[in-house]
């Protein structure tokens, strides 16, 4: 597996990757990505195999702490999944933030995506206290907006 920065000529690859991430992550548009790729490469690796778009993680550094990055969405193709290919593009983005000095990465899933609780703890995020738990996750009212609870997991850096 060989591991990039999101460049232009990868987009359409990885609009056809999120697409397959669906309920759960909502695919944007190739100008989306096109966008995510001159702005904040350095933190959308991309996972390879052969040529072909195995995996690819979109974060971006807060504007509002510059300390911490967000992870927007992260996709792994479904015949490639479990062979460490979202735990290579987290490291990717761990170590950008570790050079950037930030403290923390942290990101937001449905409460009902278990197969996503179950990856982020594997990876030692942690499920941060919300306003309620619901099968055991621990779930913020309005996180993204009205009536849009999310589980929120974080990455402290040291």
């Amino acid at each position: 597996m060989r591991v990039t920065a999101l460049n232009q000529d990868l987009t359409d690859d990885v609009l056809k990757l999120m697409d397959l991430g669906a309920p759960y992550i909502r695919a944007r548009t190739s100008s989306d990505y096109w966008l995510y790729a001159r702005l904040f490469a350095s933190t959308c690796p991309v996972a390879l195999m052969d040529g072909v778009v195995v995996g690819a993680l979109i974060a971006m550094r807060s504007q509002e702490d510059p300390r911490e990055i967000y992870i927007q969405d992260v996709m792994t193709h479904p015949d490639h999944r479990r062979k460490g290919v979202a735990a290579t593009l987290v490291d990717v983005v761990r170590r950008q933030g570790r050079e950037w000095g930030c403290r923390r990465i942290y990101l937001t899933s449905e409460p009902d995506n278990a197969a996503a609780y179950a990856a982020w703890t594997s990876m030692g995020f942690a499920n941060t206290p919300g306003d309620y738990t619901a099968n055991g996750v621990a779930v913020t009212r309005n996180f993204k907006g009205p009536s849009k609870d999310r589980a929120v997991f974080e990455l402290l850096l040291p």
